[in-house]
């Protein structure tokens, strides 16, 4: 498995070099735009991950062996190739840690386990459409504390009409189909809303953190993750018995791409094209997801679900007309 790692890590870092000799004049658009892609691919595709993955393992144990794998690999590439974790000798630096402890609650710990547990019910689509949401969520928690994010008509117009799509998003099939009323799909609904939410908030605490290497940061928030979630998993769910290769290889996956490369990634096209730029794979993600869900697994696409979608975005894209010159990291890690 260190093998494996390290294999990756370096296919990573030559990819960084290679990109860094290209002439920059001719290829930085086009660069630019594939690292996006692959970035909401990648992130898309979680949303599957998950879903294969719970054919052999329990939802918090899918979460816990994600972030420990993760972890790992993000570590070793942070004192191979970069700073390591954060320092802890002044008060910014422990003020860091603060925000890591709080990215690893809302980033990683509880968004992974709420979808994981949400997706024994719900399809991996809804999962992934229910992410467009983490952008509307994040306008009120930044109005309240993030300094000069305030809501203007503009972004009040464009979060509620998420919320509108938000309603549609969940209501939609009793209104349209006149389905009877199933408590455990609400339950499941709500938990990856929520799982939203917690982006949002881990996005929030990370636009106040310190200055700190994004690596660095991502390390150190994934491995107090694996703190929180691996005791959690044991208690819960115990020793995970006997898993298909399947579920083995999709959580691998799940562990390597989505959440470690993934981060690497985002950190190239952050230092090549800046954070608003990064911040239009929030449109690509539910629809990769949705996508695959239906190609992969052979999900059925309900039309409240399109509409559903088609409105959330609108309302994104409204929300963000005026404040794309303030956005700073606002990186999900689906």
């Amino acid at each position: 498995m260190l093998a494996i790692l390290l294999c990756l890590i370096n296919a990573v870092r030559y990819t960084m070099l290679l990109m860094q000799s290209i002439p920059k004049r001719k290829t930085v658009f086009t660069l630019n735009w594939a690292i996006l892609a692959t970035l909401g691919f990648i992130w898309g595709g979680s949303f599957l991950g998950v879903e294969i993955s719970l054919i052999g393992f329990g939802p918090i144990t899918v979460a816990a062996i994600r972030v420990t794998i993760a972890s790992i690999t993000l570590l070793v590439y942070a004192y191979v190739f970069g700073d390591g974790l954060p320092q802890t000798s002044s008060k910014a630096d422990k003020r860091v840690w603060l925000h890591c402890f709080g990215m690893a609650l809302f980033t990683n710990a509880l968004p992974f386990s709420l979808l994981s547990w949400g997706q024994q019910t719900v399809t991996s689509g809804f999962a992934g459409l229910s992410m467009a949401l983490v952008p509307l969520f994040v306008l009120p928690l930044s109005h309240r504390l993030v300094p000069g994010e305030k809501l203007s008509r503009t972004r009040v117009t464009g979060f509620l009409l998420g919320f509108l799509g938000v309603v549609l998003l969940i209501g939609g099939e009793k209104i349209f189909a006149s389905q009877p009323f199933a408590p455990i799909l609400l339950l499941a609904q709500i938990a990856c809303v929520t799982a939203s939410c917690c982006y949002a908030i881990g996005s929030v605490i990370t636009k106040l953190c310190p200055p700190v290497s994004t690596v660095s940061y991502a390390s150190c928030g994934l491995m107090l993750a694996s703190f929180m979630l691996i005791p959690t998993a044991l208690w819960f769910e115990g020793i995970p018995r006997s898993p298909n290769n399947l579920a083995i290889a999709s959580i691998i996956y799940l562990a390597l791409f989505p959440t470690a490369i993934a981060t690497i990634l985002l950190t190239i096209l952050v230092r090549r094209a800046g954070p608003p730029f990064l911040s239009l794979v929030n449109y690509q993600v539910p629809i990769w997801a949705v996508v695959l869900g239906v190609i992969v697994l052979g999900e059925k696409l309900p039309g409240h679900f399109l509409v559903a979608l088609s409105i959330i975005l609108v309302g994104v894209y409204i929300s963000q007309l005026t404040g794309s010159r303030h956005h700073k990291r606002r990186s999900h890690y689906w």
